[in-house]
């Protein structure tokens, strides 16, 4: 009877443990056994500035930038740009989306026609492992809204009381004689298909709110089982018990110093283990990219504390809006070995010496004076497929890699098959022409390696001394 009863025990604290897990879904989890923080975010303007970064923590207040300071992802649809990212866990933890606002700012549109014309749509990655993502899909969320202009810095919570995500964002709309950016949501399970938008926060008259982000609370603390903060000149805090319910205005933090004409973009994270939130800022008017304010009560506008600048250290690339996940022991494993700060180089060839392996409309061939010279730049990834080999991804199309088909080269994107695996792997060996230079033997033609041949790559076998001249590389910087 006591054995049945201990196991009864150990059942329903597991149980139990597990729903916490559910549970706290903004962010999700934040356990005391849990190691680190995962930041997506963008860095600032530009075509490669506009896409997915990613960096780590491991006390929440001191970040290094992954994959050396360059960008994790790139979307390839819409506007071709990415901003203000949310990363969304599912509560089971077996499958994630980044949700990003698809803008790209000079580099296609001005802030003038993004705000009156802009993208009506999301972008949308899906992982089941938080490391290999799919390629992205547009989810139109604001085609429904009658004149709505744009959708801008999505979030995303699960919803316990209706079992599926409630995705709010911000749409600039003409509605009862004021034009401006509300707060819309709908509910979905997929973030593919979506119910009819409907207007979730509107402020009175004119004043437009943008950015919103809200947080689970654990009872005990405070009055508020969901605390949200949200850029609507200020940096306003609100509490609810329901997500989908009323929420009553707490005040905001101009009483501390941080007025909405200074800060904007807020970023949750709850420190592991404690109950101490961080309430990251993005000092938009200064430049200053992301700063930490602090709490023990998200409820409270007069209990946040400004930090002292040499309290934290947002690493090299700036971060601007984004979200931070509490990772578990297995996701920092997973992330940090995908994203190590691997150095960029280049493959020079051995007889052309002026030309480098470079991909121009994901083809790939030697040419002199590359330009962009990001295309001609790769990181030698640990191989995808066995041990002690290598494989190539683009810098400026990460997740894309060079991989062989029909013998021909171009550059992939990673379907997370066995197969691309494999044709994207190689093992490094002395240079067929030059011990001191490199060659790369096929994983899964072993009797082949990359070569050019009238400046095209190709996966060959190598049978003489034009072969192996054509077979050899250097690695440089």
């Amino acid at each position: 009877m006591r054995s049945l009863l201990s196991r009864m025990a150990t059942i329903l604290v597991a149980a139990c443990l597990l729903l916490t897990c559910q549970a706290l879904t903004a962010p999700q989890r934040a356990a005391a056994a849990d190691p680190g923080y995962l930041m997506v975010h963008f860095t600032g303007e530009g075509s490669t500035n506009q896409q997915m970064y990613l960096s780590h923590s491991t006390d929440g207040l001191h970040w290094n930038d992954l994959n050396g300071s360059g960008m994790v992802l790139r979307s390839p649809v819409g506007t071709k740009g990415v901003r203000d990212p949310a990363i969304v866990r599912s509560p089971d933890g077996s499958k994630y989306w980044i949700i990003a606002t698809d803008l790209c700012i000079d580099c296609g549109q001005t802030w003038s026609q993004s705000i009156n014309n802009g993208s009506r749509s999301l972008v949308v990655w899906e992982s089941t492992d938080l490391v290999t993502w799919s390629q992205p899909w547009l989810l139109n969320v604001a085609g429904a809204i009658p004149d709505g202009r744009n959708a801008w810095a999505p979030e995303a919570i699960w919803n316990p009381a209706t079992n599926d995500y409630v995705l709010y964002w911000a749409t600039n709309v003409p509605l009862n004689g004021v034009t401006k950016h509300r707060i819309y949501y709908a509910r979905t399970t997929d973030f593919r298909t979506i119910t009819t938008p409907q207007t979730y926060i509107e402020r009175p008259g004119a004043q437009e709110i943008i950015d919103t982000q809200i947080i689970e609370v654990p009872s005990g603390i405070g009055s508020y089982r969901y605390v949200r903060a949200s850029g609507d000149g200020q940096i306003t805090l609100e509490g609810s018990n329901s997500i989908l319910g009323t929420w009553t205005s707490l005040g905001n933090l101009s009483g501390i110093g941080l007025t909405g004409s200074m800060v904007e973009g807020p970023m949750w994270m709850k420190f592991n283990g404690t109950d101490k939130w961080a309430l990251y800022l993005d000092q938009y008017a200064s430049g200053g990219g992301y700063m930490p304010v602090l709490t023990t009560d998200p409820s409270n506008p007069a209990a946040y504390q400004k930090q002292t600048s040499g309290s934290y250290n947002m690493g090299v690339d700036k971060k601007r809006h984004g979200w931070i996940l509490n990772m578990t022991a297995a996701e920092e494993s997973r992330v940090l070995a995908r994203w190590p700060n691997t150095p960029a180089n280049r493959l020079q060839s051995y007889n052309f010496q002026d030309r480098y392996v470079r991909h121009t409309n994901f083809d790939v061939r030697i040419d002199p004076n590359v330009s962009p010279a990001q295309d001609s730049q790769f990181r030698l990834r640990t191989g995808l497929a066995g041990s002690g080999t290598v494989s190539f991804e683009s810098v400026n199309f990460p997740g894309y890699f060079l991989r062989h088909s029909n013998y021909d080269f171009q550059l992939a994107y990673n379907d997370g098959t066995t197969q691309f695996a494999d044709d994207a792997t190689f093992r490094q060996v002395a240079g067929l022409a030059d011990a001191t230079w490199s060659s790369f033997q096929s994983y899964n033609h072993p009797d082949r390696y990359i070569r050019h041949y009238a400046y095209q790559l190709r996966l060959d076998p190598i049978t003489n001394a034009t072969g192996r001249s054509d077979a050899t590389f250097r690695v440089t910087s």
